[in-house]
């Protein structure tokens, strides 16, 4: 494994580590009728997660078409729109003073929906470590560009993902 490797791995876990933490705080945000932390926190969560699908989408999920084949990379981009939709049903949840049972369950089944991508697309790092340095430090760019343009994801999915000749049109 390269340094440029072994970098890429430890920045892609502490955004996945950050994404849990949030998606976590979250569901107890909504559960303690919090409604100010639960707006805070889909902020936060928007803000992370914008750059972190571009990247991947744009330059990652491409690059290991070579590993895995297109039907996986595709399945990857569905989880993106699942995550998408999810989040946009939570802005959605979070604009009500105050939830029912109901859709305090709710919040939580979509947070909790979420999850299983984050931990899954963590353990992509070990595929990318694969790819040759050149691929890993375009990955780390791309990253960088993202972070540098600082779209939040429902913008992004809205304004971005579908013009950039790599992902589908956000469902």
């Amino acid at each position: 494994m390269s340094e440029v490797s072994d970098r890429f791995s430890a920045i892609f876990r502490d955004e996945h580590r950050a994404v849990r933490d949030a998606l976590l705080d979250l569901i107890e945000a909504f559960r303690g009728q919090d409604g100010a932390r639960a707006k805070e926190l889909l902020e936060r969560i928007a803000a992370l997660s914008g750059p972190h699908f571009r990247y991947e989408e744009e330059v990652m999920y491409p690059g290991l078409v070579q590993i895995f084949g297109q039907k996986y990379v595709d399945t990857l981009f569905k989880e993106h729109d699942g995550a998408i939709r999810s989040a946009e049903r939570l802005v959605e949840l979070s604009a009500n003073q105050r939830w029912s049972e109901a859709e305090i369950e709710e919040a939580t089944e979509l947070a909790r929906g979420i999850l299983p991508h984050v931990s899954d697309c963590d353990g992509l790092s070990l595929m990318v470590e694969r790819l040759p340095t050149s691929e890993v430090d375009a990955i780390l760019e791309a990253r960088d560009r993202s972070l540098a343009d600082g779209v939040d994801l429902l913008r992004w999915a809205r304004e971005i993902r579908g013009t950039s000749g790599n992902a589908p049109a956000a469902a």
